[in-house]
């Protein structure tokens, strides 16, 4: 591997680390719909899992724990332990799909345990309202809360738990080691945690989405502006036939002598249709060409030069592919053209401007993604098709990524005048690194018009 492209490995690599966090965030964000599971949105299954085994693995914890602390240590009474450890820690399991009701039953649970509390025979020298158990079973729902829930609903989470303790705290036994101030700054700190990351995770979301709409809005307008490009050098070439058949009905009294009177007026119609017709098309070759001056391209600087004189420029065909292919080598592209006899003049006025521009986008994008690239160019023909074929190899310098989309003037174009022929475009890379581009244009398959 050169130290070129061990570079770009290593960069590469560190920019998948720093997005690690981002991308994080994102499998945390769960949607607010009731009932969607924590994780929802992880791509593995052992990741949407991890919720429920680690809720089940705390309430396993807890349940015992909490049975023999108050039992053993509050001396609470064996029924009261029990009713206390089950009302407290079996709600949690709720936590990974309804947090919220989860919650306001372990407070409950919890409000219900220190009142009861108050009344055993050894809550002094104790911790009090809330024991240990209930403090961790309660900082597991804080989480499970500030990963679901909004900004507003954390903050009444967050100050009903302080106004609980606040309550309690005018019925204090003597002696007990108060944690009403420990269970608020701490709820606190891990709502306002995994509410940052929730929030994080909405964000990267949001921009996601934009991202999406973005790059199909681009796509779209590409795809308009190669269309309308096309539809404008097609119309040329209908204005041209339009133009002949008028000036042909015009003159035909004159070049038929003795023709009957109802024939002539046959061809006064005819050529008043025409004529009708290419006063249309002229006026919309004046809205098309709007933006012309804004969309043209090509090795040869030849299309979309905005000047009168590029306006009356007649349309280049296979004809010209030799001065394209000229102007390309001089420019320091090395190409080679092999092109069949004949090939200009058995196509069409629409498949010999295709077969133009298809090698035209090429060779633009030989030049910017693979330069000084050896390139071969071939355009055959037979009685049904003709075949364009642009074969590069691997570039020699620095390559520039290629893209389908962005520019409207790539692949996107090839596409769209394969299409308008009823033909096929074959694109893809190369095992030696090269790419090939390889279309087939009918001769007497015109099945659509792009405008």
């Amino acid at each position: 591997m050169s130290d070129r492209a061990e570079t770009r490995t290593r960069t590469s690599a560190a920019a998948r680390g720093s997005r690690a966090p981002i991308r994080f965030t994102v499998v945390l964000r769960t949607p607010a719909r009731a009932a969607q599971p924590l994780f929802a949105r992880a791509p593995k299954r052992w990741q949407r899992v991890l919720p429920y085994a680690v809720v089940t693995a705390f309430v396993l914890a807890l349940l015992p724990s909490t049975i023999t602390v108050l039992t053993n240590g509050y001396k609470a009474g064996g029924g009261w332990a029990g009713a206390l450890g089950v009302a407290q820690t079996v709600p949690l399991l709720l936590a990974v799909t309804r947090p919220l009701p989860a919650w306001g039953l372990v407070l409950i649970a919890d409000t219900v345990g220190a009142v009861v509390l108050t009344q055993a025979d050894q809550v002094a020298g104790h911790t009090w309202p809330w024991t240990p158990m209930s403090i961790v079973g309660y900082l597991l729902l804080m989480v499970c809360l500030g990963l679901r829930e909004s900004i507003r609903t954390l903050v009444g989470v967050w100050l009903v738990t302080g106004a609980v303790g606040v309550v309690l705290g005018f019925y204090e036994p003597d002696g007990v080691t108060t944690t009403i101030a420990l269970l608020f700054v701490l709820s606190g700190a891990f709502l306002a945690l995994t509410g940052a990351v929730r929030g994080l995770g909405d964000a990267q979301q949001r921009i996601a989405e934009q991202e999406s709409i973005s790059e199909a809005e681009r796509a779209r307008r590409t795809l308009l502006e190669e269309r309308a490009r096309i539809a404008r050098e097609l119309h040329d070439v209908v204005a041209h036939h339009m133009s002949v058949i008028t000036v042909q009905a015009d003159s035909a009294p004159y070049r038929l002598p003795g023709m009957p009177e109802p024939v002539q007026e046959e061809f006064a119609a005819i050529a008043a249709s025409a004529r009708e017709s290419l006063g249309e098309m002229r006026r919309l070759l004046t809205v098309l060409r709007g933006d012309r001056s804004n969309s043209g391209y090509g090795t040869d600087g030849e299309y979309g030069t905005g000047g009168a004189g590029g306006e009356r420029a007649p349309q280049p065909g296979i004809g010209r592919l030799q001065q394209l292919v000229e102007a390309t080598v001089r420019a320091g592209q090395p190409v080679e053209l092999s092109l069949a006899a004949g090939a200009a003049q058995a196509a069409p006025p629409a498949v010999d401007l295709s077969a133009y521009r298809i090698v035209q986008e090429a060779l633009a994008n030989v030049v910017r993604h693979a330069p000084g690239a050896r390139t071969q160019v071939s355009v055959t023909h037979d009685a049904r098709e003709v075949l364009v074929l642009v074969v590069n190899g691997p570039a020699r310098d620095a390559v520039v990524p290629l893209e389908s989309s962005g520019t409207g003037h790539g692949l996107v174009g090839m596409r769209e005048r394969v299409r308008l022929t009823g033909g096929t475009l074959d694109t893809g890379p190369l095992p030696d690194g090269g790419f090939r581009v390889a279309a087939r244009l009918p001769l007497n398959a015109l099945t659509e018009d792009p405008s």
